[in-house]
Order: structure tokens, then sequence, then C-alpha cells
């Protein structure tokens, strides 16, 4: 006998015999448990990355925008037959960067484009420090009929200096360039700051440029946007009243004006760039001013005297 009364020859259990089968039945489900979920993760696994070759890939942060639709086309001609300024590469440059969200803009000295089938393609029509006799008979009548179907029109700075012996281009225009003092600093005061080409300017504008002279005061046949100051420059002769912008409707189109724009300098400063950025657009009926168009018809001294050149030189001083 043993000390706890065992037979010698009984049967003795050896620890965690009797567990053995329990313990290969949880084994083997483990095992199977382990087996199902690798082969669901590498299923879903497999769907993941078949959805990512499938998903349609998400657009470039970095990709630039659509190109915008142009609204039209705008001519700049820069013909000259008398004084040629300088600055007229550094205009052309300009007027095609401020008009680039709005306008495809051609540039040309080639005055045969004054053709009535070519004009249509335009809204609007600068002349850019043009001078002198620039267009032939026809090519006149096809800029007027280019304007009474509702063309525009933007005159910068010698624009004035421009077909002095054609009386309707002075109408246009407004009044014709006569003379002008040296270039000066002056103090230009805007008078209607509601028309695009002056609503971003202070209401006392100070800046150089070559002020002209005119032969006779627009006033009266135009609305005026901005006058000079005379008392701030020497040499104008036009007494106290000195319009140097202004626009109107002219015969079915539209008109607008600007003297600035001698210098180079005037192209690259922002005020002036979105002055004429607002004019020209205003010219090419793509931008409008909440206030009333100066009158149609002027009286008939007024437009007699804006159709009259000055006959001094002219296209001939810059």
């Amino acid at each position: 006998m043993n000390p706890v009364g065992t037979p010698d020859n009984a049967t003795q259990t050896k620890p965690g015999a009797s567990s053995s089968p329990v313990r290969s039945a949880v084994r083997a489900r483990l095992l199977l448990a382990a087996l199902c979920m690798g082969a669901i993760a590498a299923v879903g696994l497999g769907g993941a990355e078949q959805a990512e070759r499938t998903a349609p890939a998400a657009p470039s942060q970095d990709a630039p925008d659509a190109a915008k639709e142009k609204l039209g086309r705008a001519l700049v001609f820069t013909k000259t037959a008398g004084f040629r300024h300088d600055s007229i590469p550094e205009g052309i440059a300009c007027v095609k960067e401020i008009l680039a969200d709005h306008l495809d803009v051609d540039s040309t000295e080639d005055a045969s484009v004054f053709n009535t089938e070519n004009l249509a393609r335009y809204k609007v029509v600068v002349f850019l420090s043009t001078t002198g006799d620039i267009l032939n008979d026809d090519e006149q009548r096809a800029f007027e009929k280019f304007i009474r179907a509702g063309g525009g029109y933007a005159g910068v700075h010698a624009a004035a200096d421009t077909e002095h012996t054609w009386p309707w281009y002075g109408l246009l225009v407004g009044s014709y360039f006569k003379t002008h003092p040296d270039i000066q600093p002056a103090r230009i005061r805007i008078e209607d700051r509601t028309h695009p080409s002056t609503v971003m300017l202070p209401a006392d504008w100070h800046r150089t440029d070559e002020w002209y002279v005119y032969t006779s005061n627009p006033r009266g046949r135009v609305r005026v946007l901005a006058n000079l100051d005379t008392t701030t420059i020497r040499g104008a002769h036009m007494g106290d009243d000195h319009p140097i912008a202004w626009f109107h409707l002219f015969e079915g189109g539209r008109s607008w004006y600007t003297g600035g724009g001698h210098t180079k300098e005037s192209f690259s400063e922002p005020l002036f760039r979105d002055h004429l950025k607002g004019g020209i657009l205003w010219a090419a009926g793509l931008a409008e001013p909440p206030v009333p168009d100066a009158p149609a018809e002027a009286a008939p001294k007024a437009r007699e005297d804006a159709g009259r050149g000055s006959g001094e030189g002219a296209g001939t001083i810059d």
C-alpha cells in the first residue's frame, strides 16, 4: 500500500491525460477559425485593391481651370501718319493683358482691315495713339457703318490727333487735339465716379502725363468723366474747364476717350490700367454705368466745333 492506501499495482492517471481529446478539439477549432479569418482578410484586401483600380481618379488639385470663354474680340489700331509715340508697344501689351479675361485682342497698323466684313468681327476698335490721316474713303465708310451698327470706339491719347479733315471722326472722338505743354504731374478731378472707367479712381487723381489741349471743349455733347485742375499745370490754355476723359452714345454706337497714355509708364500704373480697361469694356457694350448717357444729339454749334480740326500741324506734335 502506498501512503494514501492505494494499491501499488493500481493504474496511475498522469496529470492532464484525461483532457487531451478536449485540447485537440479546441486546437482544431482555433486553427479553422484562423484559416477562415485569413481567407476573409484576403478577400477584403483583394476587393479593396480592385475597387482602387476601378474607382475614378480624383481631379488633381493642381490642374488649371478651364480657359474662360471670351465674350468677343477687340481690335487695337496703331497706324500713324504723323508723330509716333514710343509708348505704343507698351500700350498694346497693356490692352491685351487687361482684356485677357474678356476679349480676344488683335492689333494692327494695316488700315485695310477697315472693311465691313472684317470689322463685323469686333465689339470695339481701340485707336491707340494714332495720328494723322490714316484711313481712305472706303475705310472711313466701313468704320462709320461699324459704329452705326452698334460697334464701339475707344480713343487713347493721340486718337484725338487723328483724321483732322474727317468731320465725322471729330464728332465721334468728341474734340480734336490742338497742342500740349511739357510732361508734368497734375491733379485730375473725377466728376463721375460711377462709370466703369472711373469707379475705381479717387476723387482727386494725381498722376504724370502729357496733357492735351483741345480745339474745343467737348462738354455739352459728351458726358465728362474727368477734368484737369489747371491750377496744377503750366501751359494749359482751355480755361478753368478742361475735360480730359469722357464718353457718349454716337449714331447707334459707343464712344469713350481718355487723354492719358503718352508715357510708357502710364501702361504700368494700376489705376490707369483699370481706367483703360473700364473704358474699353464700356465701349464694347460689356459694362454699363448706372448713369444716363450724354444726349444723343448735341447742339448744332457744338457739333460744328467738334467736327473741325485744328489745321495747326495736325499729327506733327507729340
